[in-house]
């Protein structure tokens, strides 16, 4: 919980609270395998960073609006602004938005990133479990339920607070696996 509250405050806006985690605690230094940390560059030459979960091998899953030029994934981190021994960065070879994403109104926000290369699954780097049907986070985030991936953070209030808005995951299931096996 610890890495997923650490790449929360890299995306908040300073000034936005993400100074001080209320109520959070740290979690066992990678129980959450499948977090990935992405940074890329938008059309104004900035660095942004997003949340993701490895869902194969060599695809991540997030939201849509986290599309840029030089993408970069890194998995396996606890604590992402050191380096340690577990982390794997790898490049991204493809985002694929949803053909339906809209940016204006942000339907559809959900992407595949294939990566460059599959990731080595270790103790620190395993993939989420798609839903077999039907937490807080930050943008391209996974919302977990049964150890599933259920939902994908797009967007709620800068101070965190509820409403959150989520892509469910099962609604974009079959896009999902016929995008991965074509790619």
């Amino acid at each position: 919980m610890a890495a997923v509250l650490i790449l929360l405050t890299f995306l908040l806006p300073l000034g936005a609270g993400a100074e001080e985690i209320i109520g959070g605690h740290e979690v066992k230094p990678h129980s959450r395998p499948y977090m990935a940390f992405i940074e890329f560059v938008k059309d104004d030459g900035k660095r942004y960073r997003c949340g993701g979960f490895l869902v194969k091998d060599n695809f991540v899953l997030t939201a849509a609006h986290c599309m840029g030029s030089s993408m970069r994934v890194t998995l396996g981190a606890h604590d992402i602004s050191i380096q340690e021994e577990t982390q794997q960065i790898l490049a991204v070879a493809d985002a694929i938005p949803h053909p339906d994403y809209n940016p204006n109104d942000i339907s559809n926000d959900i992407m595949l990133l294939k990566l460059e290369r599959k990731a080595k699954r270790t103790k620190a780097v395993s993939p989420l479990n798609l839903p077999s049907s039907k937490v807080h986070g930050d943008s391209g985030g996974p919302l977990v339920c049964k150890k599933a991936a259920a939902g994908i953070v797009s967007y709620g209030r800068a101070d965190g607070s509820a409403p959150r808005v989520f892509t469910k995951v099962s609604s974009f299931l079959s896009w999902i696996k016929k995008t991965m096996k074509r790619s």
